[in-house]
């Protein structure tokens, strides 16, 4: 997948603030992308909704927690 994610509207947790580290999502038409908000020019990750469902409810479990 390569999206245009040009005038996509990113957002971030609302629980984040200037000292946290945190990363922004945005959605375009069949694309979310993930980056990290303290460097936005730098390059993002793309899902498919569906994987990007999966990977939601696999962090909110805990199943990814190291």
């Amino acid at each position: 997948m390569t999206a245009d994610f040009g005038a996509a509207t990113w957002r971030k947790s609302s629980r984040s603030n200037a000292e946290q580290e945190c990363v922004e999502v945005a959605q375009v038409p069949t694309v979310i992308g993930i980056r990290d908000s303290k460097n936005p020019d730098g390059g993002h990750l793309e899902f498919a909704p569906a994987t990007f469902g999966s990977l939601l409810a696999q962090v909110k479990a805990g199943d990814l927690d190291l």
